[in-house]
C-alpha cells in the first residue's frame, strides 16, 4: 500500500508565456526525472511534445508527468496558457489536489491568470503562488504581489522576499527560518549557499516576517493568544497553521524565483510538500444520480472503498487511444472489468501506464489517488465516471463551455471525406470544447471551437497528423424567413389532358403564427366542399413549401395556413391534385404576405476589467447589440447583452484588442428577430449571386 500522505497532485497553471513549462523543466530536473533540461525557446521542452507546441512555443495540450521530492510523488500537469485552450486548464484542475500558479515578474497579472485563477476558485483548488522572472527587466516582485491583491482579490501570504532585483537578482531570503538562498552565476540549480540575511534587507524581513505570522496563527486561537502576549511561535507551529490556511483558501503562500536560471525552485518544490494537501485533505468528490442531482454521498479517498475514478482527458496516440484517470477511490487493477455509469456498458482494462509527458511505465495496479492512463478504452470520453460494477456511481460530471465560433472546412477532393469525418470523430474525443456538425441547408462540414487559434491548431492537426487536405471557408448564418399580413387566397388547379384530369380547389387564409410555432396547418371546412381524406394532402403540399422561402430560399417559421373551404370533382379530385394545388397556392400568396428575413440573436455574456467597459459597451451598441445587464464583480464587469449573430464574428479578436487581452466572452443562441430592410436587402443579394454561381 502507498503512503496518501506523500502524495501531491498538483497542476501548473498561468498566463501563456509566464514560464509554467519552464518551471516543470526545472522541477523534473532537479527531482531527477530528467538529465538535461530542454528549452521551450529551442522547441525541446519535455512537456512540450507536439509539432505544434514546438514551433510556436506554447503549450497546446495539458501533459502529465511525476516525480519524487523529499520522498513525496509528485503528480504534475503542465497546463496551456492561452486563453483558447483554457478548458485544458479547466478539465486538470477538475481532478488536481493543488496548484502553482506561475505570473511574470514583469507582466505581472495576465489575463488569462485571471481566467485559470477564477477556475481554480470554482474547483475549490488549494494554491501556490510563485512570481517568476524576476531576472528580467521591468521585474517587481512587490508590485506582483499587490497585483494580486487587487485584481485577483486574493490574499498573498508572501514567504520569501528577493534579493537584487532584475539582472542583479540572485535568490530569496526565506522568512521563516531567516536564511538567504543565494545562487552563483554558473546557472546550476545545486550552486547555492544558505547566508545571514543582507544587512540591507534585515529590516524589511522582520516586517514582512510579522506580516506572515500574524496571518498564519489567525489559524489557531491558541497560538493567536500565544503571538499577541509576546511569545516567540516555533516555526513547526507556524507551518502548521499555513498549511491549514492554504486547504481554506484564506490566504496564499507566494514564492519568487527565476526558473530559467535556475534560482529558487527548490523553495518551492519545499512549499508543495509543506503547504499543498495530499488526496486525503481534499474534499471528497460528490456524487451524483442520472440526472445529475447530488445524491449526498461522496467517493472518499480510500484505496480499501469500493472503485470511483473520473476520466478527465482523451489522448489519440500511436499506441491507440489513452484515457487519462484520477482515482478517487478503490483501487484499479491490470484486467479488472470496469462500469462506466455514463454508457451503462463495463469494459476490462487491458493497460495501466503511467505518464511522463508523451513517454510512459506500464504498471500493474493504481490506487485512490493516483492519476494514470489507460489504454485502449473503446467508449469512454472526458467526464465519465468508471466505478465497480457491484457498486455504481458517479461522480459530478464536467461543465464544458459551448464554442464561441465556427469555420467550414472541405476536403480537396472525394477520397478524403471520409479520412476527413475519422479523424475529426477522433479530435472530438479528444476536446469536449471542439464541436462538428453538418449544415442541414448547406451541407457544410462546420467546426466549432473557443477561438481563432483553437480552430487554427485543429486544422493544422488535420493536415498534419491525420493527412487531411483541407479547404476553409466562411461560415454562413443561418437565416429564416416569414411573413408579416394576413392574406385570404384562392387557387384552382385544373388539368385536362384525355382521361381522367385533375381537379382541386382550395380556399385558405395564410397568416403569421405565434413565435416558435412553426408551421399550423389547420381545416375548417364545412360541407364537404373538399372532403376530409383530402385535407392531409393539403397540408403536406404546404408543408413541403415552408422549407425554401421565396424571398433568398431560407426556411420560412411561424406560419399558419388556415384551409376554409374549396371544391372538388367526382372524377377529377384526387390527393395528388390538392397537394398541387396546396404548392401553387403557397407560391401565389407568400410573396403577398410581406415575407421578410429574420436573423439569428445571441445571447453574450462579456467579462472586462472595469477600465474597458465604455470601450466594450460603445463596441456592442456598434454591433446592433442591446444591453441588458452590467454587474461589477471583483475583478471587473460582466455584461450581459444581445446581439445578431453576423455582426460577432471576429468578436473575440476585437474585444482582446480593446481590453489589452483581458477580456472574455461566451455566445449562445436565443432567438430569431427581424432583419433591419438594408442588411436584408444585402442577404438576399449575396444569396441570389451564390445560387448563380453554383449553375
Amino acid at each position: 500500500m502507498k503512503d496518501l500522505t506523500k502524495y501531491r497532485n498538483i497542476g501548473i497553471f498561468a498566463h501563456v508565456d509566464a514560464g509554467k513549462t519552464t518551471t516543470t523543466e526545472r522541477i523534473l530536473k532537479l527531482t531527477g526525472k530528467i538529465h538535461k533540461i530542454g528549452e521551450v525557446h529551442e522547441g525541446a521542452a519535455t512537456t512540450d511534445f507536439m509539432e505544434q507546441e514546438q514551433e510556436r512555443g506554447i503549450t497546446i495540450q495539458s501533459a502529465a508527468t511525476s516525480c519524487f521530492w523529499r520522498e513525496h510523488q509528485f503528480n504534475i500537469i503542465d497546463t496551456p496558457g492561452h486563453v483558447d485552450f483554457t478548458i485544458e486548464v479547466y478539465r486538470s484542475l477538475k481532478v488536481l489536489d493543488g496548484g502553482v500558479g506561475v505570473f511574470c515578474g514583469s507582466g505581472g497579472v495576465e489575463p488569462q491568470s485571471e481566467t485559470n485563477w477564477r477556475y481554480a476558485n470554482d474547483s475549490k483548488v488549494a494554491r501556490i503562488i510563485y512570481v517568476n522572472k524576476l531576472d528580467r527587466t521591468g521585474a517587481d516582485f512587490y508590485r506582483v504581489v499587490k497585483q494580486v491583491e487587487d485584481v485577483l482579490a486574493a490574499k498573498p501570504l508572501v514567504m520569501v522576499l528577493p534579493i537584487g532585483v532584475e539582472t542583479e537578482f540572485v535568490g530569496a531570503v526565506d522568512l521563516l527560518t531567516r536564511k538567504a538562498w543565494v545562487w552563483d552565476d554558473s546557472g546550476e540549480p545545486q550552486n547555492y549557499s544558505l547566508e545571514d540575511v543582507p544587512a540591507n534587507m534585515v529590516d524589511d524581513v522582520e516586517e514582512w516576517r510579522e506580516k506572515l505570522v500574524e496571518m498564519a496563527v489567525e489559524q489557531d486561537d491558541e497560538l493567536m493568544e500565544k503571538y499577541l502576549e509576546g511569545e516567540e511561535i516555533a516555526i513547526d507551529d507556524i507551518k502548521r497553521c499555513i498549511r491549514t490556511g492554504t486547504r481554506k483558501l484564506d490566504f496564499f503562500p507566494t514564492y519568487c524565483g527565476s526558473s530559467f536560471k535556475n534560482k529558487c525552485v527548490q523553495l518551492v518544490l519545499d512549499a508543495v510538500v509543506d503547504y499543498l494537501p495530499n488526496p486525503m485533505e481534499v474534499n471528497p468528490q460528490p456524487e451524483v444520480d442520472l440526472e445529475g442531482h447530488e445524491t449526498g454521498s461522496f467517493a472518499i479517498v480510500d484505496p480499501e472503498k469500493p472503485l470511483r475514478a473520473l476520466a478527465f482527458k482523451i489522448m489519440d496516440d500511436r499506441f491507440g487511444a489513452l484515457t487519462f484517470t484520477r482515482i478517487y477511490s478503490g483501487t484499479l487493477n491490470k484486467g479488472d472489468t470496469i462500469l462506466n455509469t455514463f454508457t451503462g456498458k463495463t469494459e476490462r482494462i487491458g493497460r495501466l501506464v503511467e505518464m511522463h509527458a508523451d513517454s510512459r511505465e506500464e504498471i500493474d495496479k493504481a490506487q485512490a489517488g493516483d492519476i494514470i492512463a489507460i489504454v485502449g478504452m473503446k467508449n469512454v470520453q472526458t467526464g465519465h465516471t468508471l466505478c465497480d460494477p457491484k457498486h455504481p456511481a458517479t461522480l459530478e460530471p464536467m461543465v464544458f463551455p459551448d464554442p464561441v465560433i465556427s469555420i467550414a472546412v472541405e476536403a480537396k477532393n472525394k477520397g478524403e471525406s471520409e479520412k476527413m469525418g475519422m479523424a475529426l470523430s477522433k479530435m472530438v474525443q479528444e476536446d469536449p470544447s471542439f464541436q462538428v456538425e453538418t449544415d442541414q441547408e448547406s451541407g457544410q462540414t462546420i467546426i466549432k471551437g473557443m477561438g481563432e487559434l483553437h480552430l487554427d491548431i485543429k486544422v493544422d492537426i488535420l493536415k498534419r497528423t491525420h493527412g487531411v487536405a483541407v479547404e476553409v471557408g466562411k461560415p454562413q448564418v443561418a437565416y429564416r424567413e416569414s411573413i408579416t399580413k394576413r392574406v385570404e387566397d384562392t387557387y384552382v388547379h385544373k388539368k385536362q389532358s384525355g382521361g381522367s384530369g385533375q381537379y382541386g380547389k382550395i380556399d385558405y387564409i395564410i397568416e403569421p403564427a405565434e413565435a416558435g410555432e412553426g408551421f399550423v396547418f389547420e381545416s375548417k371546412v364545412t360541407g364537404g366542399n373538399v372532403p376530409r381524406e383530402y385535407w392531409p394532402a393539403v397540408e403536406k403540399g404546404f408543408a413541403s413549401c415552408v422549407g425554401k422561402g421565396v424571398l433568398a430560399g431560407f426556411p420560412v417559421v411561424d406560419l399558419k395556413v388556415t384551409l376554409t373551404d374549396g371544391g372538388f370533382h367526382a372524377v377529377d379530385s384526387s390527393a395528388i391534385a390538392f397537394e398541387i394545388a396546396a404548392k401553387a397556392g403557397y407560391r401565389q400568396s407568400v410573396p403577398k404576405a410581406a415575407p421578410q428575413i429574420l436573423e439569428p440573436i445571441m445571447r453574450i455574456d462579456v467579462f472586462t476589467p472595469e477600465d474597458h467597459v465604455g470601450d466594450v459597451i460603445g463596441d456592442l451598441n456598434r454591433r446592433r447589440g442591446m444591453i441588458r445587464s452590467q454587474d461589477a464583480t471583483a475583478m471587473g464587469s460582466r455584461i450581459k447583452a444581445e446581439a445578431p449573430l453576423s455582426e460577432m464574428f471576429g468578436y473575440i479578436g476585437d474585444l482582446r484588442t480593446m481590453t489589452s487581452g483581458r477580456g472574455q466572452f461566451s455566445m449562445e443562441f436565443d432567438h430569431y428577430a427581424p432583419c433591419p430592410r438594408n442588411i436584408a436587402e444585402d442577404v438576399i443579394a449575396e444569396t441570389k449571386a451564390r445560387e448563380a454561381a453554383k449553375k
